[in-house]
C-alpha cells in the first residue's frame, strides 16, 4: 500500500480521507467530528439534521400547518436549526482538527435559502459544502459569500463542464475540490443520464480521468477529485495516488462510515450491515426526485416493486387493443385495458389488491385498501420537502404544484428517512446503501459482530484495509 499523501482541503492539510456526506441524521454533528479529530474530513448532513431543545431532547419533526405551503416554512425552520445545532456539535468534537464540512441536496426544499441560514448561523464552524442531487451553479456564490469551499458532485465531466462554464469560473478560488460519485456504486441518489445504462457499470478510472483533464484545460490542475462510491479497500485503489491522469484524490467513504460507534442509526440497522449479502443493494428508479438511487432490499422496495408490476395501461374511450372494459373507484368509472391487461387486473382483485390507483402515465397500480390509503394519506400531508415531487406534485413553485398528477408509485421520502433514523424498524422504510455494503459480512475487521470507532476505522483505511 502506497503512502497516503496529505492534501490541503479546505485550507488545511488533513489526510486525503472524507466522510461521505449522508442524508437526514444518518451522518450527523458526532460522526463528523470525530472524523475530523482523526485528522480527515468530517461531512454532517444539512437535509433535515435534528435540533435539540435545552435538556438534550431531540425536538420531533412534526407540523402543524394547514397547507402545504404551512408546512413547507416549518420544514424550512427545522433544516435551519438542525443544520445549526450539528455543525456546532461537529466543531466541538473535532478538537480543532480536520475539516468539517456540510452535505446538501440542490434538490431538496428551499436548498438556498437553508444554506443561508446555516452558514450565517454557524459562522466560522464549517470549512466547506458538498452538493449533488442535481446541478448546483448556484452554490459557488453563495459558498464565496460566507468564505467557505464548495465541493460539487458529479458522475461526468460532462456535468462539470456545464458548471464551470455557467458560474463556478466566476468563483474559482473557492472551488475546494470535485467528488465524483460512481452513479452505479454509490448509495442513496445516483447521477445516473439518460444517456447511461442503469445495468451496464462504466469503470470509474476513465471517466475520472476524463474529469482531471477537463479541470486541467480549466486551470484546476492541483484541485482534488474526490472518488466517492464503491471505494472499500484503499489498496484496491492505491495506483489512483501518484496516477499524474488523476491526482491529487481524495478518497470518500459514505457506507464503512455506518458501522461506527459514533454512527447515530440504530443498532437494528447495523445488525442488518452485518447481515448483506452481495446483490442486497438495489438500483431503482422509484424516488419522487426522479433520479435513480440504491438501497438495500428490504420490504419497503418489494412493495414498491410489488406497486409497479400490478400495473397497467388505461384509456377512458376504447382505443385499438383497449376494449375490455373495467370499472374503477367508488363510482365505478369505466376505463379500457387489453383483455389480457383486464384479466390480470381482476387476478389481482380476487387476491386483495382491490384499489386502482391512477399514475400520470395513463396507466393503473393497484394496491391493498390499507396502502391506498396510506398513500393519499402521505400525499395530502405532504410538507414540500423538496423542490419538486413526484410523488405529491408539490413543487416549489408559486403555483406550489408540479402540475401533474401525484404518482402513486413512489412515495413520501421525508417521512420514511425520519422513521429509518429515528427508530429499528430497517424493514419497513428505506435503507440507503453503497453496492459494496455487503463486505461488511466477509470483512475481517468487522468479525463477530464488531463496531469500530471512527478513530480506528481511519486508522485501519489508511493501512489499505
Amino acid at each position: 500500500m502506497r503512502p497516503l499523501i496529505p492534501l490541503v482541503i479546505s485550507g488545511r492539510e488533513v489526510l486525503p480521507l472524507v466522510e461521505g456526506g449522508k442524508g437526514i441524521s444518518v451522518s450527523n454533528g458526532e460522526s463528523s467530528g470525530a472524523w475530523a479529530a482523526s485528522g480527515a474530513v468530517g461531512t454532517f448532513s444539512g437535509v433535515n439534521a435534528d435540533s435539540f431543545d435545552d435538556s438534550g431532547a431531540p425536538i420531533p419533526q412534526i407540523y402543524h400547518g394547514r397547507t402545504r405551503r404551512e408546512r413547507h416554512e416549518e420544514l424550512i425552520a427545522y433544516a435551519i436549526a438542525g443544520g445549526v445545532h450539528q455543525a456546532q456539535v461537529a466543531h466541538e468534537k473535532s478538537n480543532g482538527q480536520g475539516r468539517i464540512h456540510m452535505n446538501v441536496l440542490w434538490e431538496m426544499a428551499a436548498a438556498e435559502q437553508v444554506l443561508h441560514g446555516v452558514l450565517e448561523g454557524a459562522r466560522g464552524l464549517i470549512h466547506g459544502v458538498t452538493c449533488g442531487a442535481g446541478m448546483p451553479y448556484r452554490i459557488a456564490e453563495i459558498c464565496a459569500r460566507y468564505g467557505v469551499y464548495y465541493y460539487p458532485i458529479v458522475s461526468s465531466a460532462r456535468a462539470f463542464r456545464a458548471l464551470w462554464k455557467r458560474a463556478y469560473h466566476k468563483f474559482s478560488e473557492w472551488l475546494g475540490g470535485v467528488v465524483y460519485e460512481d452513479p452505479w456504486l454509490a448509495g442513496g441518489h445516483n447521477g445516473l443520464s439518460n444517456s447511461e445504462d442503469p445495468v451496464t457499470p462504466e469503470p470509474a478510472l476513465p471517466r475520472v480521468r476524463e474529469l482531471r483533464g477537463l479541470m486541467s484545460e480549466f486551470g484546476l490542475e492541483r484541485t482534488p477529485i474526490f472518488m466517492a462510491g464503491g471505494v472499500w479497500y484503499l489498496r484496491d485503489w492505491a495506483h489512483w495516488i501518484d496516477d499524474p491522469e488523476v491526482a491529487p484524490v481524495a478518497f470518500q467513504f459514505g457506507t464503512r462510515p455506518l458501522l461506527t460507534q459514533e454512527s447515530p442509526i440504530s443498532d437494528a440497522w447495523k445488525r442488518k450491515l452485518l447481515t448483506l449479502k452481495d446483490g442486497d443493494v438495489f438500483l431503482n428508479h422509484f424516488s419522487p426526485t426522479g433520479f435513480y438511487s440504491s438501497a438495500v432490499r428490504n420490504r419497503f422496495l418489494d412493495e414498491l416493486q410489488q406497486r409497479a408490476e400490478h400495473q397497467v395501461a388505461y384509456t377512458v374511450e376504447p382505443v385499438g387493443e383497449h376494449i375490455a372494459e373495467f370499472h374503477v373507484g367508488a363510482r365505478g368509472r369505466s376505463v379500457y385495458l387489453t383483455p389480457h391487461d383486464c384479466e390480470s387486473a381482476r387476478h389481482w382483485v380476487a387476491e386483495g389488491f382491490t384499489e386502482a390507483l391512477r399514475t400520470p402515465d395513463s396507466t393503473l397500480i393497484f394496491v391493498a385498501p390499507a396502502k391506498a390509503f396510506e398513500i393519499r394519506t402521505d400525499q395530502i400531508n405532504c410538507m414540500g420537502c423538496l423542490s419538486a415531487c413526484q410523488f405529491s406534485n408539490w413543487a416549489q413553485t408559486e403555483q406550489g404544484t408540479t402540475g401533474k398528477k401525484a404518482d402513486p408509485r413512489s412515495f413520501c421520502i421525508q417521512k420514511t428517512l425520519q422513521k429509518i433514523c429515528h427508530s429499528d424498524d430497517i424493514e419497513t422504510e428505506l435503507m440507503f446503501a453503497g453496492h459494496n455494503a455487503f463486505k461488511f459480512g466477509s470483512d475481517p475487521f468487522y468479525a463477530n459482530g464488531y463496531v469500530p470507532t471512527v478513530r480506528e476505522l481511519i486508522e485501519r483505511l489508511v493501512t489499505g484495509d
